[in-house]
């Protein structure tokens, strides 16, 4: 007898597989490219790292390239990438440290951090289901509200792209599809910041030597306060930067 599709672990596996051929086979692929598009940080990212107390102990999921790390020197963060060759780059930036982790499945002890940050990650899982476990997963990892060091216990900080781009190049909207395939375009004759911004673009006239499809979940308004809530944390502030949507959580006591 077949295997019933809808059963639940079934469903996970497949899940699984989607994005494994879809996010994490292709960052393995751009890693070197991607990082060289990816050097500065963005300012409210920064300034939640920049308002950390010194000797603060907190966590950067996904960290890519690792190009937050060095925002704050009084800190110490624990990066994690679902990417090899992403978590390879990011171990440079020395004294901090860095490991490869999927980010359902995080090897941090619960409640002892004092801030986390998850930057343009979350929106990579393919469910419903599992962008609220992503999320969940960050929140344990911090300290409750009566134990962090900072006011108010641990924080973390999530940003996911957003559906409302109508002013961007993309020109998404509300009413677009939200499960959407985004092109990344690498070219051997041309610079890797140009590269980069015709990354995210649907069209382009010139021949591409090769394009990758990542799978993204844009948000629409309110869905990753939402999101935030079902996962079990507290939105202390939200807002909208240059096509993100971006929230800073606490996990009540």
């Amino acid at each position: 007898m077949s295997a019933d599709p809808t059963h639940p672990d079934e469903k996970e596996a497949n899940d699984e597989a989607y994005e494994q051929k879809h996010v994490h086979e292709v960052y393995q692929q751009i890693a070197s490219h991607f990082s060289s598009t990816r050097y500065k940080p963005w300012p409210i990212v920064e300034r939640f790292l920049q308002s950390q107390l010194p000797g603060s102990i907190g966590l950067d999921v996904g960290c890519g390239n690792g190009k937050y790390l060095t925002v704050n020197r009084d800190i110490f963060i624990i990066a994690s990438d679902r990417s090899d060759a992403l978590a390879r780059i990011a171990a440079q930036h020395h004294p901090h440290s860095t490991v490869v982790a999927d980010i359902l499945s995080l090897p941090h002890p619960n409640a002892v951090f004092d801030f986390a940050i998850s930057v343009a990650v979350v929106h990579h899982l393919s469910t419903t289901e599992r962008r609220v476990q992503a999320i969940a997963a960050i929140l344990h990892s911090l300290a409750p509200e009566t134990q962090g060091k900072g006011k108010g216990g641990g924080r973390a900080l999530i940003y996911v792209w957003a559906l409302e781009q109508k002013s961007s190049r993309r020109g998404w909207d509300k009413g677009d599809q939200q499960d959407v395939m985004v092109p990344w375009v690498m070219r051997s004759n041309r610079p890797a910041a140009a590269a980069a911004a015709a990354a995210t673009t649907t069209t382009d006239t010139a021949e591409p030597e090769q394009v990758f499809h990542r799978y993204y979940h844009l948000y629409q308004e309110g869905e990753l306060e939402r999101d935030i809530c079902a996962a079990g944390g507290r939105v202390v502030e939200s807002g909208y930067e240059k096509d993100n949507w971006w929230a800073i959580a606490s996990r009540p006591e």
